[in-house]
């Protein structure tokens, strides 16, 4: 698992234009267009991929697809289109929150991390545009989606106070949910756990470690805690199922499994680990990535040449690999694999200090 995985089936969903949402069995199914919500997920992972030199070229060339493809989804408000037709017309007026919030995750990330300087000028022009409608959303995973962007175009921001302020709203928003909500034995920010759960933790774990933020980090601790209680059965990930999710005091859906489920779980347990260095959040993440490779409740293997199948059903894996299922592998895949190269630097270079200390030599 710890080789860097292939771009294949994600340049085959693509064109010149975005990444098409949906393949029947690995065949791209035109008819069904695109969408921000996908094409923001496939910018995040080409950025993540264009690290390795062996994905570089593709992912570059991909990368300028999807900036252009989110650039000509902004709405003069800040705010996103989100679906588009295989013929190229935009099929709503203005998408959802989420997809605005998905947007802004990745036009954060872009600040930060594309290779290209006027690639990170234009991500923090449009997420400057975009920023004012977070004080409109009124579903939290979008607020969270947004902040995870937010941290990211923190670092290298003209303007940090407007993000700061930005932040502060979502992760008092967040808290306030959880103070709520929360008993003893539902420690969560709502009365039913649905999907992209531990984007949640995650936002707030994010928050408290860009801005020395202490509640906002408990708070995170604390849901994170009480979802791996739900999702981890002994060392098996079993995600919350769709066919009816997990409404507070009723039945826990096992069916149908995501694998944005998977890859979510890993970011928040990466983010737990760097914030409190307990190594059982790595092994956590770990066991979230290995769902994608058979450690599921249908020993089920989800990943073949880049693509991922499209959940696990009641009767087995899904016979289709479409984008958020591709992209949510691809996602936590890199993510795991960049973490797991950092986290061996360390100790190598640990090592080497312990070695200089004890009179060892030179480090390199």
């Amino acid at each position: 698992m710890a080789r860097v995985p292939s771009l294949a089936h994600l340049v085959a969903l693509s064109d010149d234009t975005g990444v098409i949402q949906h393949a029947t069995y690995s065949v791209p199914n035109r008819s069904t267009g695109y969408c921000v919500d996908d094409v923001a997920r496939a910018f995040i992972v080409t950025l993540q991929a264009a690290e390795h030199p062996a994905l570089r070229a593709e992912a570059d060339r991909l990368a300028g697809v999807y900036l252009a493809f989110l650039h000509d989804a902004q709405l003069p408000d800040g705010r996103f289109h989100n679906f588009l037709s295989y013929d190229r017309r935009w099929l709503d007026e203005a998408g959802s929150e989420d997809a605005c919030g998905r947007a802004m995750w990745a036009l954060g990330y872009g600040a930060r991390y594309a290779r290209r300087d006027d690639w990170r000028t234009l991500c923090r022009v449009m997420l400057e545009r975009a920023m004012p409608a977070v004080g409109t959303f009124a579903h939290p995973r979008a607020s969270a989606f947004a902040a995870l962007g937010l941290v990211h175009a923190r670092h290298d921001a003209p303007a940090v106070s407007k993000i700061d302020a930005t932040l502060d709203l979502i992760a008092r928003d967040l808290v306030e949910r959880f103070e709520r909500t929360s008993t003893p034995d539902w420690e969560w920010f709502e009365d039913i756990l649905t999907y992209d759960n531990a984007r949640l933790c995650e936002a707030l774990l994010r928050i408290g470690a860009v801005r020395g933020d202490a509640q906002s980090a408990y708070v995170g601790r604390r849901a994170l805690k009480f979802y791996e209680s739900v999702v981890f059965e002994e060392t098996t990930f079993v995600p919350i199922g769709n066919d009816g999710w997990y409404p507070r005091g009723g039945e826990r859906a096992r069916y149908d499994q995501q694998p944005l489920e998977a890859a979510a779980m890993i970011d928040a347990e990466l983010a737990a680990f760097a914030l409190t260095g307990d190594a059982m959040h790595h092994r956590y993440a770990d066991r979230a990535l290995a769902w994608f490779f058979g450690e599921n409740t249908r020993g089920a293997i989800m990943v073949s040449d880049g693509g991922c199948r499209d959940g696990i059903e009641r009767g087995g894996p899904s016979g289709n690999m479409g984008a958020e299922s591709t992209l949510a592998y691809l996602a936590g895949a890199l993510q795991w694999y960049g973490d797991l190269l950092g986290l061996l630097f360390l100790i190598f270079l640990l090592a080497g200090a312990a070695n200089l200390a004890t009179g060892g030599g030179q480090l390199f």
